[in-house]
């Protein structure tokens, strides 16, 4: 259900009634579906989710339902749903062109934030609930994320660069972490915006940010969170913007109570956030 949509009673109807769902069973009985039926599955909830009743659904070949969810993708102007069904599947089969064929429909018809906000970073929560039912394997979760990478990367570097004397922030992720999607989303924002970024990238360690923000004379640090992380690195992190009088922007899978209530430290819940203090007036 949680990839799908689709709750268990209904797939069990859906079984019984009729022939286009056949679950497999381990030798203890136990029912579950291949790759080529999840597949199908997520095809099916997006139709239905568009209106398709299941009775036509049945009746349909295998590229019936192909065409008719391009179809869907196509014309989706409401939201990302189609999108990201659409991404689940190329990543599932390892599809490098239509993997970027529908990123980049995406792109052009919303841009590159709202293409990240609203269906990157659900995506990768599917991604995320396919590991947990272990439907996904290492290759095809690294598959997706580099090309999201490559993506990002290239967008950034269509950008001027900028030597705004004071507009400064150090982007980085803490020593644990390497998860970088969100912060090269930040680097994006903040380049657009006509800051100048230092991007450390990935398991920074703390002193290297102090002997950083000397260098540069940065105002701001930026890091993103998403792994399960000790009070110790979190007082570790605090006490770099408090040695170096720099603020410290923290965001990711981390809430405002985790976040001690300190002056230095700036809590950012969404993209949106960020983004407001860049272009705020008083800032730079």
């Amino acid at each position: 259900q949680t990839l799908t949509g689709i709750n268990a009673h209904t797939l069990r109807v859906w079984e019984r009634r009729y022939s286009f769902l056949k679950p497999e069973r381990t030798s203890t009985n136990i029912r579950f579906y291949n790759d080529k039926q999840l597949r199908k599955l997520l095809n099916i909830s997006l139709l239905t989710r568009n209106g398709y009743r299941i009775s036509r659904i049945d009746k349909m070949t295998e590229e019936e339902i192909g065409a008719a969810v391009t179809a869907i993708v196509k014309n989706d102007t409401n939201g990302s749903d189609a999108i990201l069904n659409r991404l689940t599947l190329t990543m599932l089969d390892l599809d490098e062109s239509a993997f970027e064929s529908v990123f980049d429909s995406a792109v052009a018809r919303w841009g590159i934030v709202r293409t990240v906000k609203n269906v990157i970073y659900p995506f990768l929560h599917h991604v995320g609930l396919l590991w947990g039912t272990n439907r996904l394997i290492p290759a095809q979760e690294h598959f997706a994320s580099n090309l999201i990478r490559q993506k990002l990367i290239a967008a950034i570097d269509e950008l001027p660069c900028t030597n705004h004397p004071t507009a400064k922030i150090i982007l980085f992720l803490p020593e644990g972490e390497s998860h970088e999607i969100g912060l090269l989303l930040a680097y994006y924002l903040a380049k657009k915006s006509n800051w100048r970024v230092y991007y450390l990238g990935q398991n920074v360690p703390t002193e290297n940010l102090i002997a950083t923000q000397k260098l540069t004379g940065s105002t701001y640090f930026m890091t993103m969170l998403t792994t399960p992380r000790s009070d110790d690195m979190l007082a570790s992190l605090i006490s770099v913007a408090y040695k170096t009088e720099a603020k410290l922007l923290i965001s990711g899978g981390i809430s405002a109570d985790e976040i001690p209530n300190q002056k230095n430290v700036i809590y950012l819940s969404a993209p949106d956030d960020f983004l407001d203090l860049l272009t705020a007036k008083d800032v730079k």
